[in-house]
């Protein structure tokens, strides 16, 4: 339930933030320092929220780092891989990774793939407006699975 919460403030958050962006000067960070603490966070975050920390790594990025929504999408994914990649290294050594089906495994892991290979064919023929229209479709359907979400856990 409290993931299913920070996620929906999160993604409230980023909703309003996506629909008024264009009247939100973005800045263009350059600092070290500044950069490996937007990653931290952003790090810690996607793997607190899972995939879900993807809506707030496209804000950070786009107001930090003055990526289009394209530019963001892609590297967001890359945050959220080596986060991700990090929490499995983690489970591998303390030796808690949960039980699971092989076949399983290898079907996610090849849809995971095919649906990244289809998104950014997908992705390169969209227009930036027609991105930024499905981005905030998807926010609202988040933020309907989390108040669900919410709703069964409490």
């Amino acid at each position: 339930m409290v993931q299913a919460a920070c996620l929906l403030i999160v993604t409230v958050g980023t909703l309003v933030y996506t629909i008024f962006k264009e009247k939100i000067h973005t800045i263009e960070l350059k600092n070290k320092l500044g950069c490996v603490l937007i990653g931290l966070t952003l790090g810690v975050m996607s793997s607190f929220l899972g995939i879900g920390g993807g809506p707030i790594n496209l804000v950070v990025l786009y107001f930090f780092f003055s990526m289009t929504t394209k530019e963001a999408a892609e590297n967001s994914l890359y945050i959220i891989f080596f986060s991700q990649l990090a929490s499995l290294v983690s489970s591998l050594v303390t030796g808690s990774v949960p039980s699971f089906e092989p076949a399983v495994l290898v079907l996610m892991v090849m849809g995971g793939i095919l649906g990244g290979v289809c998104g950014r064919a997908v992705n390169k023929k969209m227009k930036e407006s027609t991105v930024d229209k499905l981005f905030i479709l998807l926010m609202v359907l988040m933020i309907l699975i989390n108040i669900y979400n919410i709703y069964q856990f409490a």
